[in-house]
C-alpha cells in the first residue's frame, strides 16, 4: 500500500501565543544608521555623539571590517573554537566563529541605550543622512534603506539636500538639517530623542504571595484606612500611568473591582515571576515594583526613587542599610531588566536581588530607612503597629 504524502500548508500551521515584542530594531531600542558619507567621517560622527552621550547613556556602535581580502579567524577560532573570551585588562573581547542572528544581536544589545550604526554596511530602523558631494552614487544606492530619516546633515561642500532624496522624503523639510561639524546640535538632537523615548513608568504591588508565616494575607491588613494593596496601589496612581495588583489567577475576582489586576503568568517564582509577568504583559515599559508587606512606605519614599530614576541603569533601587544590599521590592526595573532576569531564569537563579547586585543598578540611600521595614510574621506585625502608634491593624 503506498504511504499517504502529508503536506502542510500556511493554513495548517498552528499560530505561536501572541506576545508584547519589545520595540527594538535590528540591534536595540534607540538606533540610527549614520548613510551618506565616507565611514571616515561616520566614525568620527559617532565618536563625537558618544563622547557627548556616554556620561549619561549607555552607548553602542556598529560598523563592519573593511579589509578587502579573507582574513583568518583570531586567535583559537582559526582551530575551530566557536566561542573565544580574551581578559584585555580595561576591556573585555569576545570573538564569535559563528554567523549572528537578529535574535542574538539584539541580547548583546539589550542593556544599549543608543545604537550608532555604520549604514555603509548595516542597516538600523532610523536613520541619519549625511549629504555629501563624493557619496552621491554610494546613497543612491541606499535609498530603500532610508525608511525613518530622523535627521539630515551637510558635509563641507554641499549646500542643498540632493533632489533625489527630497524626492524619496516628501517630508525633508521637516526633518532637521545641521552642517556635519555642527557637534552640539547633533548631540542636542539625539539627547531630545532618547527624552522622547524615555520609558513610561508604570506600577506594580506584589499581593499574590500566600503569606505563610504571617498566617493571613498580608495584603489585607489595614493599616491606613484600607486593605495594605489597596493604599499602596493608590500611592502609585500618583506615580505612575497605570497601576495593577499582582496575584495569582483565583485571586483575579476576590479584589476590588476598581483595581487592574496582572495575573502572574511565571507561576512558582514568588516576586521574581510576578516582575517577569508585568514584563511579558508590557515589555515596553517600566515596572515600578512594590511589595505589600511594607507598613511604613510612604508616598515621599517612593517619589524620592522616581525623581532619581536612572533610565540607562537595568534598574533604580534602594540599599538596604541593615544588610547592605539593593532593595528589589521597592525597585523602578527598566525594559532592559527583562531579558536579563530571563537570562538569570535560564541559568537557575530566581532571586530579584541577585539580578540587581549583578548588574548595572543604580543605588539610593533611602530618605527614611524604617519605611523598608517589611512585615513577614506576626511578631513583626506587633512592632510595625508600635512604630505606626496605632491601637490596631484590622484584618
Amino acid at each position: 500500500m503506498k504511504k499517504q504524502e502529508v503536506s502542510l500548508t500556511l493554513k495548517d500551521h498552528k499560530k505561536h501565543t501572541a506576545l508584547a515584542k519589545p520595540s527594538t530594531g535590528y540591534f536595540g531600542r534607540n538606533e540610527w544608521a549614520i548613510v551618506g558619507g565616507p565611514c571616515v567621517n561616520i566614525k568620527l560622527l559617532a565618536n563625537d555623539v558618544i563622547q557627548a552621550l556616554s556620561p549619561k547613556y549607555k552607548c553602542a556602535y556598529v560598523d563592519a571590517s573593511h579589509n578587502d581580502e579573507v582574513v583568518s579567524p583570531p586567535g583559537r577560532l582559526a582551530a575551530g573554537a566557536y566561542l573565544e573570551y580574551v581578559d584585555q585588562q580595561n576591556h573585555h573581547q569576545f570573538n564569535y566563529n559563528s554567523s549572528f542572528s537578529p535574535v542574538d544581536c539584539k541580547q548583546q544589545f539589550s542593556e544599549a541605550d543608543v545604537v550608532l550604526v555604520n549604514g555603509n554596511h548595516q542597516q538600523a530602523k532610523a536613520q541619519v543622512v549625511i549629504i555629501h558631494p563624493n557619496k552621491i552614487a554610494s546613497l543612491q544606492k541606499r535609498m530603500g534603506q532610508l525608511t525613518n530619516v530622523q535627521l539630515i546633515l551637510l558635509a563641507e561642500g554641499a549646500e542643498d539636500v540632493f533632489d533625489f532624496v527630497k524626492g524619496a522624503l516628501p517630508n525633508w523639510q521637516q526633518i532637521p538639517l545641521y552642517y556635519l561639524d555642527e557637534t552640539e546640535k547633533i548631540a542636542a538632537f539625539f539627547e531630545d530623542k532618547m527624552q522622547q523615548t524615555r520609558p513610561v513608568l508604570k506600577g506594580l504591588v506584589l499581593a499574590g504571595g500566600q503569606s505563610m508565616r504571617m498566617g493571613h494575607d498580608k495584603g489585607a491588613v489595614n493599616w491606613h484606612g484600607t486593605e495594605q494593596r489597596y493604599y499602596m496601589a493608590d500611592i502609585l496612581g500618583g506615580l505612575c500611568s497605570d497601576v495593577f495588583l499582582s496575584c495569582r489567577a483565583e485571586q483575579t475576582q476576590t479584589f476590588d473591582g476598581k483595581y487592574q489586576t496582572l495575573e502572574d503568568t511565571f507561576t512558582g517564582l514568588g516576586p521574581f515571576g510576578a516582575i517577569l509577568s508585568a514584563f511579558r504583559h508590557d515589555p515596553n515599559s517600566a515596572w515600578l515594583i512594590v511589595a505589600c508587606d511594607l507598613p511604613l512606605l510612604n508616598k515621599q519614599t517612593l517619589q524620592h526613587l522616581v525623581n532619581n530614576r536612572d533610565i540607562s541603569a537595568v534598574a533604580t533601587a534602594y540599599k538596604n542599610e541593615d544588610e547592605g544590599f539593593p532593595e528589589p521590592l521597592v525597585t523602578i526595573w527598566e525594559p532592559k531588566a527583562y531579558p536579563r532576569l530571563l537570562s538569570y531564569l535560564s541559568q537557575g537563579y530566581s532571586c530579584p536581588r541577585k539580578v540587581l547586585i549583578n548588574s548595572n543598578t543604580k543605588l539610593l540611600h533611602a530618605i527614611d530607612t524604617a519605611a523598608l521595614t517589611n512585615v513577614n510574621t506576626p511578631e513583626e506585625l506587633e512592632r510595625a503597629r508600635e512604630q505606626l502608634n496605632i491601637k490596631s491593624a484590622t484584618i
